[in-house]
This record gives C-alpha cells, sequence and structure tokens, in this order.
C-alpha cells in the first residue's frame, strides 16, 4: 500500500497528531502463512512509521478451540518472532501477548453485560463453527469472542484497527458497543474505523485460487507458511493453478489464479499490478512463476531466519513481550479505571 492510500483508508485517523491503531493476529497452526504476512502483517510495518502503533498475540481468542499448552505457548513466542522478524519493531511499536494485560478481560466482562444475546450469537464467525460441530458442542467463549475482541480495541482508545474483510462484521459490533457505552454512561470510549488496505488484503489459495489462504487449506501445497524452506517456497508458487488461456493480466472473475500471483508480486516487490502486466506482456505463465518464486524467496527467506535466531533465544523474547505488557497496561489500566468507575464500582486500593 502507498502512503497516499494508506492516509485515505484512515480517514481523520491520518489527520490527527498521535493517532493510534491497534491490531492482532491468533498464533494459530505452527506458523503465519503469506496470507497473514502480505495481508497484515506488511501493512502493520508501514502503520509503525506514521502512527502511534499497538500490536498483540490474542493467545486468549485462541483458546475458544481445543489448545495443547506447551503448542500453544510455543505458538505464543514463534508469532511474536515472527511479528519481529516481519518488520514490528518492539522499540517504535508496543508488542505484547493478550494475556499478559488482564484488564481485557475485566473490560470484556463490562461489555458482555451491555450485549445482547441476539447480538452476539449472530456472529458470523460464531454461526459458521457452531454449525460445524453444533451449537451444544460450541464453548460459550465462542459466543463471546467478538465481545472480548471489542475490549480488545477500546482499552487502547485507538483511532483504526487495520482488519480483513472477514473482520469487519466484528469492528462493527465494537463500534456499536462503544457507542451504547458512551450514551448510557457518558463519554468514555473513542468510536474506532476499521482499516482495511487495499492491496494485499486477500491473497488466495495456490490450488483453490476462489478460496482465500487460510491454514485450513485442503492441500498443504496451497498455503506457504514463513517457516517453508526457500524450495518449498519456489515448489508451491511455481506449482499453483492459473487459468485457461496465456494471456497475463488481471482479472478476479475470469483469472483468479493469475491475479492471485500478480498480487503478491505487487505486494513483495511493490511494482503497480499494471507495470507487472505490462512487463510481462507476450510472456507465459511459467516466466511469471519462476520469476516470483526467485522473488517470494529473496523476501521470506530472511524473514524465516530471523524468526529462527529470535526463537533461539526464548528468554530474551520474553522479555520484551513483558516490557511491551507494561507499555499496554498504562493505557489499558487508564481505560478499565474510567469505565469501572461510570458504572458505578467502587475504587480499588
Amino acid at each position: 500500500m502507498t502512503d497516499r492510500t494508506q492516509s485515505a483508508a484512515f480517514g481523520v485517523a491520518a489527520t490527527e497528531p498521535g493517532a493510534r491503531v491497534l491490531s492482532g493476529m491468533q498464533p494459530t497452526g505452527d506458523s503465519l502463512h503469506l496470507g497473514s504476512y502480505m495481508g497484515a502483517l506488511l501493512n502493520w510495518v508501514r502503520t509503525q512509521e506514521q502512527f502511534d502503533a499497538y500490536f498483540f498475540i490474542p493467545d486468549l481468542h485462541a483458546i475458544t478451540v481445543p489448545q495443547d499448552p506447551a503448542q500453544l505457548r510455543q505458538a505464543v513466542r514463534r508469532t511474536a518472532a515472527q511479528y519481529i522478524a516481519g518488520g514490528i519493531d518492539p522499540e517504535r511499536s508496543t508488542l505484547f501477548v493478550q494475556s499478559h494485560v488482564p484488564e481485557h478481560v475485566q473490560l470484556a466482562w463490562v461489555l458482555m453485560c451491555q450485549t445482547g444475546m441476539g447480538e452476539a450469537s449472530r456472529m458470523t464467525q460464531f454461526k459458521d463453527k457452531s454449525a460445524k460441530g453444533g451449537a451444544d458442542s460450541a464453548g460459550v467463549g465462542l459466543l463471546t469472542y467478538p465481545i472480548l475482541q471489542a475490549a480488545d480495541i477500546l482499552l487502547y482508545q485507538p483511532h483504526g484497527v487495520p482488519v480483513g474483510e472477514d473482520q469487519k462484521q466484528h469492528i462493527e459490533l465494537t463500534r456499536d458497543l462503544a457507542q451504547r457505552f458512551n450514551h448510557r454512561f457518558g463519554e468514555t470510549f473513542r468510536i474506532p474505523e476499521p482499516i482495511i488496505p487495499e492491496v494485499g488484503a486477500r491473497i488466495l489459495d495456490l490450488q483453490e485460487p476462489a478460496a482465500k489462504m487460510s491454514k485450513s487449506a485442503s492441500s498443504p501445497n496451497g498455503l506457504i507458511n514463513l517457516t517453508d524452506t526457500d524450495k518449498q517456497i519456489a515448489k508451491k508458487i511455481k506449482s499453483a493453478v492459473t487459468d485457461d488461456g496465456t494471456e497475463i493480466r488481471f482479472d478476479r472473475e475470469a483469472k483468479p489464479g493469475v491475479s492471485n500471483l500478480l498480487t503478491i508480486y505487487s505486494v513483495l516487490t511493490g511494482k503497480t499490478v499494471g507495470d507487472i502486466v505490462a512487463e510481462y506482456q507476450g510472456k507465459m505463465y511459467g516466466h511469471l512463476k519462476v520469476d516470483l518464486a526467485e522473488i517470494a524467496v529473496q523476501h521470506l527467506g530472511p524473514v524465516r531466519d530471523r524468526t529462527s535466531e529470535l526463537l533461539d533465544d526464548p528468554a530474551e523474547l520474553d522479555a520484551l513481550l513483558a516490557k511491551g505488557a507494561a507499555k499496554a497496561r498504562d493505557v489499558a489500566t487508564v481505560t478499565l479505571t474510567e469505565a469501572y468507575q461510570k458504572v458505578g464500582f467502587l475504587p480499588g486500593t
């Protein structure tokens, strides 16, 4: 995303000194993948250059589905390492783990008491996941997940929240809850704006380009993990599904496979899709794949290697996260104290 399109996405937030943004990605699976890296992390890196940025690892959200405790701890560290390896600077941004800031859960309870059952049960993720296993098998945490997410956001009074299209409904709930609380108890929360990047927001499966790249991919070849070797990265791109015909052009409907490769190429190089299409005029899909494979290896290899270095020193990584949590609590405590006072709780000692 260029600076111009990013500023446009922020709207009023981009004009306010010290504008704050907040976002996070769950520590699920054994690695972040190319879709989360390009759709979120790269945009976060640009965000921290201009704004007061807060990025967190939502481990509380992760346990809405069963987790192996040891694997969860490992996944949280790996996600934090990949944030940093991907360009998040803990000195410039506030980087922390959600469970290290207890104010998230404390504010979530207050917001749950302002949320209707119907409102919570209409959230798309709850409907989708509970439909797969049946409503009786879904935990209460899955139902209240979006309310905890609202607390995650409102604690830090952000101007904007970088999210994908699939999270837009949750931001709408956050805004509704903030407005409802403010109306009932007095101005307390800033009403945040969703920030959906114009480029790279939706990276598709390399084998099924009609579907978003996801850990639930039907084929491992459709998914590039940030832990993949150079050989694995190159092989997956070179074997990516393309489309009928031979013309290299961007058309999400008629040419989803090629369009996905062009999007990846654009985000990794900073070139416009139009310039890339012009560069490959008269060339075959194979030429595009070979070049993109080399670009991806050159870009992702250093991220993988830096992640490994960070994980080799877990004590230092944990110290960075503890420092970030302390900074986050400085802000979160102020917001929670005000919300508690507004709803009528006695002040603590």
